[in-house]
């Protein structure tokens, strides 16, 4: 792990909210799913950002599942975390919303993102350690160690 002081999850969550504008929909009247994961990048970089204080790059989009539309009438919620660390590298999980008129949200997505810190050369440089407090947040760093471990499997394997 790093020597840098550890942060808990509360200190880099995020949350942002997007309005859906026409350029933002498909020929049925649905948000792309290209635009979902951008706004997913970014919300996942700023979240790395505020854990490492460094500028990021993403290196992997780990799980990106589409379980509801998102229609030009909704607004999406976006909310990051940091669910774990490694040396250099930071696991993200964005959870995405659909918010309707009466304001009632529906989960789109949710999506496991791995984002690199970068020294001032940009190369990959070392990232604080995670503190977890509450047991979802601890569910979630056993969770992502595994998940690590199946990226790495897959990387030998080159699938």
């Amino acid at each position: 792990m790093s020597e840098l002081p550890a942060k808990k999850v509360s200190d880099s969550e995020t949350e942002q909210i997007q309005v859906v504008f026409e350029n933002d929909l498909n020929g049925q009247g649905r948000v792309f799913g290209g635009q979902l994961a951008s706004w997913i990048d970014i919300v996942a970089g700023v979240v790395a950002r505020r854990h490492s204080n460094r500028n990021v790059t993403t290196a992997e989009i780990d799980t990106l599942r589409f379980k509801r539309p998102v229609y030009a009438t909704d607004l999406v919620v976006l909310h990051g975390k940091i669910t774990f660390v490694g040396t250099t590298s930071m696991e993200v999980r964005v959870d995405s919303f659909s918010e309707d008129l009466s304001g009632q949200r529906k989960l789109v997505n949710t999506a496991y993102l791995v984002l690199v810190a970068l020294d001032k050369d940009e190369k990959p440089t070392a990232v604080p350690g995670l503190i977890c407090e509450t047991f979802q947040e601890k569910m979630e760093w056993e969770s992502g160690e595994k998940r690590r471990k199946l990226r790495q499997q897959r990387r030998l394997e080159a699938y």
